[in-house]
């Protein structure tokens, strides 16, 4: 079992909270873990990515090269978009419909969800009006891990687990609200390939 996955966003889009949860459900799955993490400007809106490697074998590069990646996870589509040279060509690309628009010549979002599903495994989905319907808008994160969870190949009662342990101190009402978004994405995305 070898996964390479690429984790894509702005800063405050909770990222590194997707890695936190993704990397205890490996550990707890008795797999090994390489991560890389890359942060922009974060509090200027800048860049944030994260590498994952996940394997049964011992992993020696923690970087993914070109072509290599066996998903990409965006929490905004032009995002998704800086890192389509990375993902195989069977590879998902998972990408939040709703933009953070933080420069001024921002794409047409017809164009850039048209280049998005050029891509023959791409999923869009509006993570922002899945969370808010749960009612918690911050909980967009979890709601694109679920929408992610069918191709990660890990069991996703560990991913349910991994935010339990996150999330914990914060009280069983974020948790339940954080769990409830994850298992959306996920139905959605169950819905969305077995149309």
């Amino acid at each position: 079992m070898k996964k390479d996955i690429i984790l894509a966003g702005v800063g405050g889009q909770g990222i590194l909270s997707i890695a936190t949860i993704i990397g205890y459900a490996v550990v707890q799955s008795d797999l090994y873990l390489k991560q890389a993490e890359v942060h922009g400007m974060s509090q200027r809106g800048g860049a944030v990515e994260s590498h994952l490697r996940i394997s049964d074998k011992e992993i020696h590069s923690d970087l993914i090269p070109h072509g290599r990646s066996d998903m990409i996870i965006s929490m905004e589509p032009m995002e998704a978009l800086r890192y389509l040279p990375y993902i195989k060509n069977d590879g998902w690309l998972v990408t939040n419909s709703n933009p953070f628009v933080n420069i001024p010549d921002y794409p047409e979002m017809d164009e850039l969800y048209k280049e998005i599903e050029t891509h023959k495994h791409s999923i869009i989905i509006d993570g922002d009006g899945i969370a808010k319907d749960v009612g918690s808008p911050r909980s967009m994160n979890m709601v694109i891990l679920g929408a992610a969870s069918p191709f990660i190949a890990l069991p996703f009662s560990m991913l349910e687990d991994g935010i339990r342990a996150v999330f914990g101190r914060k009280g069983e009402d974020i948790v339940n609200k954080n769990l409830e978004a994850l298992l959306r994405g996920k139905e959605f995305t169950e819905n969305h390939i077995n149309k």
